[in-house]
């Protein structure tokens, strides 16, 4: 199957160089499994899972005939006001896997809808327990929380928001956490529990009593896989509680399985107030996003609003969509059947060795990772995100696909992945660094 460059200019595409791309193209037209295929008919290994979606393979026939045949029933139910059974199934499994005090789950249909769905439930929840003053958000350097205004608006990626003046006011960032005495190391950190003072500053310039919400990736993803030092989250944890600041936790990139266990609250151990969640919510296969909210934060919204009446004025015409409430129904289905956490969980050892195995390698300057995802700095040229640019597109037509911010790399296989398809990823991403640096 071939394209000339003249049937792509309608499609105007995101984070991408449009007029490179248009030029060069490396389209998919097909997916099973582990493997993308190209328009060429090359075989391509997907060693980031999509973007970070498809956790459980390409092509699972099971999510596909589940969104066909609601489809067949119910195409669309307004989600004002009516409802229908898949959104209430389920909310249900997704709080079995969710921390004890996290019971309840509002849709939406991306993860950057969730995160400006967490500020507000946030701001919603503090004016109804009387402290409407809370209007500031505390947030991290090198933080990405998605393209809605307000998630462009907390995260700490400068070149996600210099072009768009109109961002919310009333956001501080703590400082990121890569450290330079942290480098090539594998799991969380030793140094760096200190920086969560940041927060404990910004209660002490600001006042505790005008912050809303802390908002943290507990492992930060598209800024370059970035693990949580040891005792950071605890920290950040203590500082909220204190002064009455809700705690939110992204994890639309490492939840569902990515890091072993079905959160990262779980894996580091740090329950949070408020969770967002995305991507492998479908398994990539319809959009969708979800909040999860512990009881309290629910309870006080409810119980503010009188009897009867609309107690949160909030959400979306596709918020809990049946064909994605099916999709994430089944998706969660494979993942408890085929142990899908658990075979993450023991597949951890070995992935993280053979990437830690590429350190030796000259244009590596740093490598990080934890559960079943790794991040990798390569030395930049003059221009900052040009080596991540041309080892991302070489990579490409030699058979390998893996997520790219600047000059980092990400890699986050599927957790379907055995130990040959990581055997094939280290292959191809070395011979392929040291084809660029001869």
């Amino acid at each position: 199957m071939q394209f000339t460059a003249n049937t792509l200019q309608h499609h105007w595409m995101p984070f991408t160089a449009n007029r490179a791309f248009k030029k060069d193209p490396r389209l998919i037209v097909k997916s099973e499994g582990v493997y993308l295929q190209d328009h060429k008919g090359g075989s391509i290994l997907d060693g980031s899972s999509g973007l970070f979606c498809t956790a459980a393979g390409h092509g699972r026939k099971e999510i596909a005939d589940a969104v066909y045949n609601q489809l067949n029933v119910n195409d669309y139910t307004p989600p004002f006001s009516m409802g229908h059974p898949g959104s209430f199934e389920l909310a249900s499994k997704i709080v079995a896997m969710t921390p004890e005090e996290i019971n309840h789950v509002f849709f939406c249909n991306s993860g950057s809808e969730a995160i400006d769905t967490a500020l507000k439930i946030s701001m919603a929840y503090h004016r109804a327990n009387g402290e409407g003053q809370r209007t500031r958000f505390v947030s991290r350097e090198r933080a990405y929380h998605g393209v809605n205004i307000g998630g462009v608006s907390i995260s700490g990626m400068v070149k996600n928001r210099e072009a768009f003046s109109g961002v919310m006011p009333n956001v501080v960032c703590m400082r990121h956490t890569w450290l330079e005495e942290n480098r090539f190391t594998r799991g969380q950190p030793e140094h760096g529990a200190e920086l969560a003072q940041d927060l404990q500053r910004f209660v002490d310039t600001y006042g505790g009593s005008t912050i809303s919400a802390c908002i943290v990736e507990p492992l930060a993803g598209s800024t370059g896989i970035l693990v949580p030092p040891k005792g950071y989250l605890e920290r950040l944890r203590e500082i909220c509680t204190l002064n009455g600041i809700l705690l939110i936790f992204d994890e639309v990139i490492c939840g569902f399985g990515r890091l072993g266990k079905p959160f990262a609250s779980q894996a580091f151990g740090v329950t949070p107030d408020i969770m967002t969640m995305a991507k492998a919510l479908t398994n990539g296969a319809q959009p969708m996003g979800a909040v999860a909210v512990s009881d309290f934060i629910h309870d006080t919204i409810m119980n503010a609003a009188p009897e009867g009446t609309v107690e949160l004025f909030h959400g979306y015409t596709y918020s809990g969509h049946p064909a994605a409430c099916a999709a994430g129904i089944a998706t969660l289905d494979i993942y408890q059947r085929e142990n899908l956490f658990e075979r993450a969980a023991e597949l951890s050892d070995y992935f993280l060795d053979a990437v830690f195995a590429l350190q030796d390698l000259e244009l590596i300057t740093d490598i990080r990772g934890y559960g079943l995802i790794a991040g990798f700095d390569l030395k930049p040229e003059t221009v900052p995100g040009a080596s991540g640019t041309a080892l991302q597109n070489k990579l490409f037509w030699s058979g390998l696909h893996i997520k790219f911010t600047g000059d980092t790399g990400i890699i986050a296989p599927p957790l379907i992945s055995k130990r040959a398809h990581i055997d094939e990823l280290c292959k191809i991403l070395r011979a392929t660094l040291e084809d660029l640096n001869a």
